[in-house]
């Protein structure tokens, strides 16, 4: 049997990747370079966590057999991927 939401399943799993990765490498390179203070640290701290285990969710739900499990864990990594964004790039931005 065909399942219709596979590519929507993958397209969005790939988005948890690149949006879960992106944050905390370009805070990491501000950070050692000096550009940003060292609250940044605390951001950083909170923030991986949460895109660690949106990581976790996307991959999950990108290799996931059953379609309405699967969506549901790339909609929840979205979701965290989302939150721990804004959490660091909006608190650089507040604190900056």
């Amino acid at each position: 049997m065909s399942d219709p939401t596979r590519a929507l399943r993958w397209y969005g799993g790939v988005a948890v990747l690149i949006f879960g990765i992106a944050p905390p490498l370009m805070l990491s390179l501000l950070l050692s370079q000096g550009a940003v203070g060292k609250t940044v640290i605390a951001l950083l701290a909170v923030g991986i966590p949460v895109n660690l285990v949106a990581l976790w969710y996307g991959v999950r739900g990108m290799a996931g057999a059953d379609p309405d499990v699967a969506g549901r864990r790339v909609g929840i990594g979205l979701g965290l991927v989302a939150v721990g964004g804004v959490l660091m790039l909006g608190g650089n931005a507040l604190l900056g």
